[in-house]
């Protein structure tokens, strides 16, 4: 298996949820984090060292992730698993993929790229590197039998996780803030690329709320240390140092729990917050050569998920240069002050969770345990 970030991690720890009951004494490999470490998961490889995003972001490091690829690739060839599963990543996964399905080795694929919004052409590529897709919206099945593709939607793991009816008075109590405060929760991203470009916006946009009400309160979870580090030193960079932000480690469902409205960067994240149904803001910025490239190979007018699966706007995304810390502070401002959307996006994310809910870890389970031949009774 293999999981390049946070969240592909979260995913395969609920697919090896379902599955190490039928397999205890399988030998599960590759790239993964802490999460997927709890059922027994061995990581050849640091997951950092796939945590990366941006064409030229990538390009600075290609070296070494191409070199990790083809000594993960050699070294399967050589052992022959029962299966391989690539958890998102899809560059990296659909280049270990394909020659090892033309091995003979089944692949696993567990969530799909997004072919629905960008770079639709890549449909080829995966009927060569998937013996069997796992996708995550209802929506996705249709596409991949129309290209022949096995698939099995499985439903979204945090669907399961995430309850129908957080709990915003123990996430408070849990992470010290009171009750009847206001809280803004900023997420600028996990990767350290996406901490780089959104840092200054974000917390400008903290500043310029704060201005506007004092007691606003904002938290900031981090993925890890070094994020930290970095978000404080781009605060700093930046003369927002003095900017009220508390800085949690991990610990990010609690801060979406307890918050009034997010700012949050565009990503997996985004659908996190709308299962705890909060309003929110997207904004996203990334290395200027690479947005010239990226902008023009999109054919939907969303980039975030839960806009993509409701087909519309229902909550605000600036990107790029719109992502200006005014443009960011007036969107939030104006979800924190008026109760009717606030009400009408609760209804909307509501209606999105119940539609997003399966037994994920089981009928992920299951489509592998077929795969490889060993079906549970």
């Amino acid at each position: 298996m293999v999981a390049g970030e946070s969240s592909g991690d979260l995913l395969a720890s609920r697919l090896l949820s379902g599955l190490r009951p039928h397999l205890p004494h399988a030998d599960f490999h590759g790239i993964g984090g802490a999460r997927m470490a709890a059922y027994g998961f061995r990581s050849d490889w640091p997951m950092e060292k796939l945590s990366v995003r941006g064409l030229f972001e990538v390009l600075a490091h290609y070296r070494e992730i191409k070199g990790i690829q083809n000594a993960l690739r050699d070294r399967l060839l050589a052992e022959r698993p029962a299966a391989f599963i690539g958890v998102d990543a899809p560059d990296f996964n659909f280049g270990l993929e394909t020659p090892l399905r033309a091995a003979g080795i089944p692949t696993m694929h567990f969530i799909s790229p997004s072919i629905w919004a960008w770079r639709a052409g890549r449909i080829k590529k995966i009927a060569k590197a998937v013996s069997h897709m796992l996708v995550v919206f209802p929506f996705e099945e249709e596409i991949y039998r129309k290209a022949g593709i096995p698939v099995t939607y499985v439903g979204y793991p945090l669907a399961e996780v995430i309850p129908m009816e957080p709990d915003v008075t123990a996430a408070r109590l849990t992470l010290g803030l009171a009750p009847r405060d206001r809280i803004v929760a900023i997420l600028p991203g996990s990767r350290m690329s996406e901490i780089k470009y959104n840092t200054a916006a974000f917390v400008g946009a903290a500043q310029r709320l704060q201005q506007r009400d004092p007691s606003l309160r904002f938290v900031a979870p981090m993925a890890g240390e070094a994020q930290e580090a970095l978000f404080r030193n781009l605060m700093r960079e930046a003369g927002l140092a003095d900017v009220p932000v508390r800085i949690l480690q991990g610990r990010s469902h609690e801060a979406m729990a307890a918050a009034d409205a997010v700012l949050v960067a565009s990503g997996t994240a985004t659908l996190e917050v709308a299962l705890f149904k909060k309003p929110m803001v997207i904004g996203y910025k990334m290395l200027p050569a690479s947005w010239a490239i990226l902008k023009h190979m999109g054919y939907q007018p969303w980039v975030g998920l839960p806009n993509i699966l409701a087909q519309e706007f229902v909550v605000p995304e600036f990107l790029q240069h719109a992502a200006t810390p005014d443009a960011l502070a007036d969107a939030i401002w104006i979800q924190l002050e008026d109760e009717v959307l606030r009400a009408r996006i609760r209804h909307r994310f509501n209606e999105m969770h119940h539609a997003l809910l399966r037994d994920t870890a089981r009928e992920s389970a299951q489509a592998v345990l077929k795969l490889i031949g060993r079906e549970a009774a």
